[in-house]
């Protein structure tokens, strides 16, 4: 079951991203390139909505956040023939990024008859009314217009000619390193979870912090935004880091601590003892 519905994601990804090409293709030429790419990605995010409506299930689209950043990028850069050192490790690190995290969904995932708790609590607690339109703009564009967002100081690299320079290395080192962090953190405590079902992680970085993987998640965006701040400076877009940061720490942090504190005997000790990120 597992196998046909990962194959059944893909077959929809697939059909978003010919659709997305063909509206950025023909919206191209009626506004500007950056935007014309918007339009497309929104359009892809329609596609997987529509398909997780024909499923009944709003997890269609979970895959969607570390797919379309690495395939965008990729595409842009064959797009604009940009193939800069800058541009070539903001790839690498978003391709590892994205592999890693995409991979930890695919362990994680149980079919397509299984809804992530999250969303079941949207329809359990909501009207059927309300909860569609939390599922469109809530659940599937939010997340969307949010990491497109965060994706524009990347895009921004592709317009400097500017060679690497320390600090661009040092935004790399930020990237590999975040997204290696949420490797060990997601492995730590699905270990933990197979040896001590329905307990809290406090193993590893999990010791050290309640949200290992959210700080790795953070920091991949600020990681991306110090690449492009050393090639073009500090700007406006800083807000792309900072809402990305803010979706964290007051959307998905505390709607998980609510379920864990409801669910995990003794969470509440080790949250008043365990600092958030760090």
């Amino acid at each position: 079951m597992k196998a046909k519905s990962i194959v059944q994601i893909v077959i929809i990804y697939l059909i978003a991203t010919a659709l997305g090409f063909f509206v950025f293709k023909v919206s191209n030429n009626a506004m500007s390139e950056l935007w014309a790419l918007f339009l497309a990605d929104v359009v892809a995010t329609i596609i997987v909505w529509f398909f997780g409506l024909i499923h009944k299930n709003v997890s269609v689209y979970d895959p969607y956040w570390s797919v379309a950043p690495p395939v965008m990028f990729t595409a842009w850069a064959f797009y604009k023939s940009t193939f800069t050192l800058p541009v070539i490790l903001l790839l690498i690190a978003v391709w590892y990024w994205g592999i890693r995290l995409t991979g930890n969904w695919a362990y994680t995932f149980k079919g397509l008859d299984h809804e992530d708790w999250r969303y079941t609590r949207y329809r359990e607690t909501q009207s059927s009314f309300i909860f569609q339109i939390i599922n469109f703009f809530g659940l599937n564009m939010m997340p969307t217009v949010l990491v497109f967002a965060a994706m524009l100081p990347g895009f921004g690299l592709f317009e400097s000619t500017e060679a690497a320079n320390m600090l661009t290395w040092l935004g790399f080192a930020i990237c590999i390193s975040a997204a290696s962090l949420q490797l060990v953190a997601d492995t730590q405590i699905h270990r933990f979870r197979e040896e001590h079902p329905g307990q809290y992680c406090n193993v590893g970085f999990w010791k050290h912090g309640r949200h290992p993987n959210y700080l790795g998640e953070i920091s991949m965006w600020w990681g991306v935004w110090t690449m492009y701040a050393s090639i073009s400076g500090f700007d406006w877009l800083i807000i792309a880091p900072i809402a990305m940061t803010a979706l964290f720490l007051f959307i998905s942090i505390p709607m998980m601590e609510r379920r864990q504190l409801e669910n995990k005997p003794g969470y509440a000790e080790y949250r008043k003892n365990t600092r958030m990120l760090i």
